[in-house]
């Protein structure tokens, strides 16, 4: 379904003024009710939920119990972000006990219909931010090139872990930047410096600056005849742009939020060439 719905049959005949169906942060009113019915519903016995699973979503949201209330009914009416908090969680408990079914996908019908700036993840595992599909999908390409490809390592997990942690609902930039780097390092690893076991973004760049004879990219060389160059200025932006990597005498800058996102997806579109064999090593 469309997050953006044709215009209500009042402006098309010009009695009234378009509405602006842009994304909506936290939650809007027209979606509370679907929301709270729809956590409702997770614990009706049908879903395999019990008042069990109610209590433990309240104790790991920290939430001050009402004896008086139900948990699932405390729950249910949550309001704002922490209504989201609440769908998020019911999310990840479901993932965790393997419960299958088809609710994230009314869930996911809801978010969209009503606007939303959150979805819910591909995996079901809980909400992130709504990002442009073909972006998205992409990234996630990369996330299952990685991970079919022996020698990107752990590639596959960190460029995952990068991207919840820039796109979840409540986004960690500093560990998102960091797991992009990770998910270079690992991809790069086996054609830039195969036999330097503590390997880092940091000695590939200084292996490259060494000896870049040795690489070679699909890519058709630049006039100065230096094909690596590109995938260097790459490498290079995304390890100087981590400003919290190293703690000095004056104060630690942590990365933004938009810095860690651009971040994920140099990473994303680096960890492609690695594992496509856009970059190699020559013998």
């Amino acid at each position: 379904m469309s997050t953006a719905p044709r215009q209500r049959f009042s402006v098309r005949l010009g009695l009234s003024s378009p509405v602006d169906d842009g994304l909506y942060e936290g939650v809007p009113a027209h979606l509370l009710a679907p929301l709270q019915a729809w956590i409702e519903n997770q614990f009706d016995g049908y879903h395999d939920f019990d008042d069990s699973m109610a209590d433990l979503i309240c104790v790991r949201l920290r939430y001050i119990r009402d004896s008086r209330r139900s948990a699932v009914d405390q729950l249910a009416s949550s309001k704002d972000v922490a209504l989201l908090d609440v769908v998020d969680e019911v999310l990840a408990l479901r993932t965790e006990v393997d419960l299958k079914g088809d609710t994230d996908g009314a869930l996911e019908f809801w978010l969209s219909e009503g606007g939303s700036a959150y979805k819910v993840a591909d995996d079901s595992t809980g909400l992130e931010l709504r990002v442009d599909p073909t972006v998205s999908a992409a990234t996630k390409a990369t996330v299952e090139a990685a991970s079919n490809e022996p020698s990107a390592g752990s590639a596959s997990m960190h460029l995952d872990l990068a991207w919840r942690a820039a796109y979840g609902l409540h986004p960690d930039p500093v560990r998102a930047y960091a797991e992009a780097i990770k998910a270079v390092e690992a991809a790069a690893h086996a054609v830039i410096q195969p036999n330097h076991k503590r390997a880092t973004l940091g000695t590939m760049l200084g292996e490259i600056g060494n000896a870049r004879s040795k690489f070679s990219t699909a890519i058709v060389a630049a006039p100065s005849g230096d094909p690596i160059a590109v995938v260097e200025a790459m490498m290079r932006a995304l390890w100087d742009g981590q400003t919290s990597r190293h703690g000095k005498q004056t104060p630690t800058s942590p990365e933004t939020v938009e810095a860690a996102r651009a971040g994920v997806h140099l990473a994303a579109t680096l960890v492609q060439w690695f594992v496509s064999g856009t970059v190699t090593r020559k013998p």
